[in-house]
């Protein structure tokens, strides 16, 4: 049985269709396979910047969807040539660093980028000898990042956020939390604002019970306390804080405000280590909290990122780094889509990031 030409063509036409229709399938699924998987890169490939030296990163999501990342770079952490740099990311790949502020003949520190809810986008950095003796400064851009304010220099023992983003509340309240570093001792602190950062109230220290916030053991010749606190909402004016403790305390530890960070609880540990590194902690919109922390008692690898529903119990999800060398330093923040995004120190010699879709969080 021979069948017609016209026949022949219209099965042709039908596999045909079957077959674009297929392969957009395919396509759309690619697509969203890839979508979903996180992006990890390196912002700038080792070696290929003026300074060898990049620690202490932070990022902010800007009006048009892009990422800016800032960090401290130079010679190595404290050397004099130490300046803040600065990278965009846009869907085509991070931008070559751009210097974004240096202090003469002393090096800088910390930087932390935040929009107030005026959405005017805020850099806050440390510039002295130590962190013992530094200063604070900030610069304000009103177009995102392409051109800055001058540097304004803040009074002595106002230091801004000192590692971690700020919380700004809804309506527009800046609850930043800071820390102080002298010898033998560190304390943590809330610096809040409620006009956009024109004017300070300050409140602490934070200290476990039944301490004055000093060291309680001089003898042993050690440094002991808490610096470097992330603050987030837990709902209903309930804030938390999550700091970084010493060796010899090394855990992670938290205090509570039930009246949006006017008033503080003593501080607790969490079962979650800490070898004497930076952490960061954002609250995703749906109320469950992400953690980026050490997850060792010693060194600064593995670098980990850990969920909890509650703000106290953490599960660990994710392993960012697991090799040996320094990947430290973290900052987090939920995008626009929810995704999350993330940067770090990579051995001192460039900067990490990693995007995680919302969907690898488990509930």
């Amino acid at each position: 049985m021979f069948l017609s030409e016209a026949v022949c063509i219209h099965f042709l036409e039908e596999s045909v269709l079957l077959f674009r229709i297929s392969a957009a399938v395919l396509l759309a699924v690619s697509a969203a396979r890839a979508h979903a998987q996180p992006t990890s890169e390196l912002i700038f490939p080792v070696g290929s910047t003026s300074f060898a030296s990049s620690h202490a990163s932070t990022i902010v999501q800007l009006k048009n969807g892009d990422l800016l990342s800032a960090w401290f770079g130079g010679t190595g952490e404290g050397a004099p040539d130490v300046a803040i740099w600065m990278a965009r990311r846009t869907s085509k790949g991070s931008s070559k660093p751009v210097e974004l502020a240096r202090e003469p003949q002393v090096p800088c520190w910390n930087p932390v980028l935040f929009h107030t809810r005026d959405r005017r986008l805020w850099l806050y950095y440390k510039f002295g000898p130590s962190p013992s003796e530094w200063a604070a400064a900030r610069k304000y851009s009103e177009d995102e990042g392409l051109s800055w304010s001058a540097a304004e220099h803040l009074p002595a023992g106002l230091l801004g956020p000192i590692r971690a983003k700020p919380l700004v509340l809804d309506d527009g309240t800046i609850v930043s939390g800071t820390s102080f570093e002298a010898y033998r001792t560190w304390s943590i602190w809330i610096e809040r604002s409620t006009d956009n950062g024109k004017t300070w109230a300050k409140i602490g220290p934070i200290v476990p019970t039944g301490s004055a916030g000093g060291n309680s053991a001089p003898d042993k010749g050690k440094t002991q306390g808490l610096i470097q606190p992330s603050v987030v909402s837990l709902g209903k004016g309930h804030l938390r804080l999550y700091a970084r403790s010493t060796e010899e305390l090394a855990r992670v530890c938290v205090a509570d405000s039930f009246d949006d960070g006017l008033t503080w609880t003593s501080v607790h540990p969490l079962d979650l280590p800490n070898p004497n590194s930076g952490i960061d902690a954002v609250a995703l919109r749906d109320g469950r909290v992400l953690l980026v922390y050490n997850d060792t008692t010693s060194g600064r690898s593995p670098l980990n990122v850990a969920v909890s529903r509650d703000g106290e119990h953490f599960k660990n999800f994710r392993t960012l780094e697991d090799k040996p060398g320094e990947y430290s330093y973290p900052a987090i923040v939920q995008d626009a889509a929810g995704d999350l995004e993330i940067t770090y120190t990579w051995n001192r010699k460039s900067i990490g990031y990693v995007h995680i879709p919302l969907e690898d969080v488990p509930r």
